[in-house]
């Protein structure tokens, strides 16, 4: 047999039933250029891991699929949740020997992480 390699994330989709109105929380937000049509494309931003994002698996009430944005103020970006259609799960919170993070949704309830730059 072959060495084989890990199989990294490529790409990730947020599905919506008001996709202008997803594309509008996003773009504000996380300054994401967002472009227009039948499928809102959002190009890799800059700053992020070199390899590549990261993830996880993790036992959970739940189902489903959560982003973790880094974002350069977390206050901030909290602050633009509200006005923007989207929920503030939690207060920031370190993570022991890690990042600070925030728990929100967005306007059709999906969870995000926000991550403290």
């Amino acid at each position: 047999m072959s060495q084989d390699w890990a199989r990294p994330v490529v790409h990730w989709e947020i599905e919506a039933r008001d996709p202008e109105r997803q594309r509008a929380f996003y773009a504000t937000l996380f300054n994401w250029p967002i472009g227009q049509g039948p499928v809102h494309n959002v190009p890799a931003g800059l700053g992020g891991p070199q390899g590549g994002p990261a993830g996880h698996i993790r036992a959970s009430d739940r189902s489903g699929v959560t982003l973790y944005i880094q974002v350069r103020d977390l206050n901030e970006a909290l602050d633009g949740v509200a006005a923007l259609g989207g929920s503030v799960l939690s207060d920031p919170f370190d993570l022991p020997g890690g990042p600070t993070l925030a728990a929100i949704t967005d306007p059709e309830g999906n969870p995000v992480m926000l991550v403290q730059q």
